[in-house]
């Protein structure tokens, strides 16, 4: 294979975190990899230098990979092989991004589901790989909490499309003050401003308030790591994703995970890993803010994916309280619970993203 060009953010966000960890493991495998970063990096480690280095040594006609946002993937570096890769959650584009995707040679996308709407759009569907995104095993590990409590955790953007209205609902509706449970949130939101403290208050003015903690965002994957294996199970009862990669990580942390049974995360949900809540119809995706309801439809949250989350809940709970009631008699009992989940995290890795991208330049 020729040499690669990678165009990608290296940022703590969702697109960086992807881009960083591609770009590492097609460094290993290539050592010739040029990085082209969207914008200023965050940060600058050995891999990500030696692959600003390898810019002066790129040729115009190497294949470039750009992973970014399908309304903007139809200019690239160079003029070789023009790749996208675009993480998008609705079933619908706008002619914007039709526009955009159809200027590129190939696409990548994260999943099967996705491959399926692209598809609708894009000129040749052969041309559509399927690059599934990873977890980095060598942070997110097994860990069992030693925590008395429930520790319930949601982290991703304070947004609609997270489901985070419905998972307030649901906890309050699930447990009283009595029940020995806490729900932990890691949502900030760089893009709404105040609104984070909206969201914040509209969790901790609830019935359960007390019983909800608001975690700032961390700095590392380290730290995010450090947070998550204090928990006890991750619940996501997102609306629509373009991957979650924090449910994966969770998943890698021996946790137990409860998710919505649609969209790109169904690459590796499933209901031996997983407590599925399942979707029996769609909507128009409207919030206001980023989804303005023309463009698109995401899962609908009714009265019966609520029960399913509800119980979901409480069956964990449940299950918890039993370990703790043989906390002296039986430590065995703590070892992390998930093991589907842990099989899952160890097939998708980031090595394994990169080796999936290489095998669709091919």
């Amino acid at each position: 294979m020729s040499k690669l060009k990678l165009n990608v953010p290296i940022n703590n966000l969702g697109y960086g975190v992807a881009g960083y960890n591609i770009f590492k493991e097609l460094y290993k495998f290539h050592p010739s990899t040029a990085l082209y970063p969207i914008s200023k990096p965050e940060f600058v480690d050995k891999f990500i230098e030696a692959g600003l280095n390898n810019r002066e040594k790129s040729l115009v006609h190497d294949p470039c990979v750009k992973i970014w946002h399908q309304n903007d993937i139809h200019s690239h570096i160079g003029k070789g092989l023009h790749i996208g890769f675009p993480i998008f959650e609705l079933t619908e584009f706008s002619s914007e991004e039709k526009i955009s995707m159809n200027h590129c040679d190939k696409l990548f996308v994260c999943s099967k589901w996705a491959k399926e709407i692209a598809g609708q759009v894009f000129n040749s569907l052969r041309d559509i790989h399927v690059v599934p995104l990873g977890v980095d095993t060598e942070i997110f590990k097994p860990y069992q909490s030693k925590r008395t409590q429930t520790v319930f955790f949601n982290c991703g953007k304070w947004e609609k499309r997270k489901g985070h209205d419905v998972l307030l609902e649901c906890f309050n509706r699930a447990f009283d003050f009595d029940d020995d449970v806490e729900l932990w949130m890691m949502c900030d939101n760089p893009f709404i401003g105040q609104d984070n403290q909206k969201w914040a208050n509209f969790y901790k003015n609830s019935p359960l308030g007390d019983k909800i903690r608001i975690i700032p965002r961390q700095k590392t994957q380290k730290d995010v790591y450090n947070i998550m294996k204090q928990t006890d199970c991750g619940v996501f009862p997102s609306r629509a994703e373009g991957w979650n990669l924090e449910l994966l990580e969770m998943m890698a942390c021996g946790k137990d995970v409860i998710t919505t049974n649609y969209s790109a995360h169904t690459e590796f949900c499933t209901k031996d890993n997983s407590f599925l809540v399942e979707i029996d119809s769609l909507e128009q995706a409207f919030d206001g803010v980023f989804f303005s309801g023309s463009h698109g439809r995401w899962a609908q949250l009714a009265d019966y994916q609520k029960d399913q989350l509800i119980e979901h809940m409480r069956n964990v709970h449940g299950v918890k309280q039993q370990y703790i009631n043989g906390w002296e008699s039986d430590m065995k009992k703590l070892c992390c619970k998930n093991h589907y989940g842990i099989e899952t995290a160890e097939k998708f890795t980031w090595k394994n993203s990169a080796r999936e991208l290489l095998n669709g330049i091919v």
